[in-house]
Formats: C-alpha cells, sequence, structure tokens
C-alpha cells in the first residue's frame, strides 16, 4: 500500500514531468513560430504537433495558451489556433511602447553595466555586422535580441523590466518579419548599437542615454511604416 506522503511525492513528481514537457512543447513551438516554419495564419492544429514532438496533446495546448497570452498566437471561430500575423496598428503600439520602457530600462541599467558586459555585447554586435554581407534576418534577429538583453537586464526596477520582456514577446512573431521588409535597417541598427556602447562607456548622462535608446526603437518603427506605405 502506498503511503499518503509517497502518494504525494509521486504526484509532485508527476507535475514536475508535465511542466517540463509543457516548457519543451512551449520553446518548440514558439522557435518554429520566430523562425518563421508557423508564418503568420498558419494553423496550429494540436495533434499533429504533439505526434510531432512525441507529446500529449496536453502540454501543446498548454503551450499554446502560453503562446495566446504573449500574443504571438490567435484564436479564430471554426478555425481553432492560429499564428498571429503582423497587425500594424498593434506593432505600432508595442513598439511605441517598447521604446519608452526599454529605453528606460537600458538608462537604469548603464551604471551596472560593467566591462564585461560591454565587451560580450560588443561580440554580439559585431556578429551582427558579419550578418549583414550574408543577411539572415532570423539569426539577426535573435542577435538584436542578445544584444539588447545584456543593456536592459541589469535593471533594477523589476516592473519595467517585467514591461520590457512583455514587449519583446509581442513582437517575437514581427521581428523577422519586420527585418525582412525593411532589411536595409539592419545596418544603420549596427552603428546605432555601437553609439550606445559608446554612451555607456563614457558614463554618459541617464536622459542622453535613454533618448538614445528611445530613438533607435522609434527609427526602426519609422522605417517600417514608411516603408509600408509603399506596399
Amino acid at each position: 500500500m502506498v503511503s499518503p506522503g509517497a502518494a504525494a511525492s509521486a504526484g509532485a513528481a508527476g507535475r514536475a514531468a508535465a511542466g517540463s514537457k509543457s516548457e519543451q512543447a512551449y520553446q518548440a513551438v514558439k522557435a518554429r513560430i520566430v523562425e518563421g516554419t508557423y508564418t503568420p495564419g498558419y494553423r496550429l492544429v494540436l495533434g499533429s504537433i504533439a505526434k510531432d514532438l512525441g507529446f500529449s496533446v496536453v502540454p501543446v495546448r498548454e503551450a499554446i495558451r502560453r503562446l495566446e497570452a504573449e500574443g504571438l498566437v490567435t484564436f479564430e471561430r471554426n478555425v481553432g489556433a492560429t499564428v498571429a500575423g503582423i497587425d500594424p496598428t498593434e506593432y505600432l503600439y508595442t513598439m511605441q511602447t517598447l521604446s519608452i520602457v526599454e529605453g528606460a530600462a537600458t538608462a537604469l541599467s548603464a551604471p551596472l553595466i560593467g566591462a564585461v558586459a560591454i565587451a560580450r555585447a560588443r561580440a554580439v554586435n559585431e556578429e551582427m555586422r558579419e550578418c549583414l554581407d550574408h543577411f539572415d534576418p532570423v539569426r539577426f534577429t535573435q542577435l538584436n535580441q542578445d544584444f539588447h538583453s545584456v543593456l536592459f537586464e541589469h535593471c533594477p526596477n523589476p516592473h519595467i523590466l517585467d514591461l520590457v520582456h512583455r514587449g519583446w514577446n509581442r513582437l517575437a512573431a514581427l521581428r523577422s518579419s519586420t527585418f525582412r521588409f525593411v532589411p536595409g535597417r539592419a545596418r544603420d541598427s549596427v552603428e546605432e548599437h555601437e553609439e550606445l556602447l559608446r554612451l555607456i562607456e563614457a558614463g554618459a548622462p541617464a536622459d542622453r542615454i535613454e533618448q538614445a535608446a528611445r530613438r533607435h526603437r522609434a527609427t526602426t518603427l519609422d522605417t517600417y511604416l514608411a516603408q509600408a506605405k509603399h506596399q
């Protein structure tokens, strides 16, 4: 006979295992959305995804719900779960908001960013520069996020940092498409990254760093909107 304590432990272990599969499913589906394997409008059939991953439907359903909360997946009546497309209005609002909160997070982080972190960010930016000659928008997007993460992750205000992460999550499905749409913006981004690093290294005033970070984000939005008008 199994004791209550043993049963409780087994139940906890089972939940942990389920949680692990849910996380794996989440990461797998999210990666396919970001990389463009699952394009905007793609129907996410739970059974097919579960079979492909070797899981039951339950963890896949949990993963899809998380992605819906992040704005990467939408539910349509009589259709089900589909990959969210580029909503110009949502993109506009998200980029405007992110320019504000990420600018603030970068400025607050600046005094806490040491030489090692600066070197890491500069190395990532050099990888981005190398990526320009044979442009790979998916890799460039990932490197871009890696670069900015170094600059804002030291932010001591957890509420602002949470808003930054939420903004990046909303853009996760859009960024790859954005750089494909305005590839010329990528080269300017690399130069603006270097300017941000120089400001931080020089101990520039917080407001100047914040303005530079906000301008960097806002310029990408302006470039996208200008290009969209001619489509």
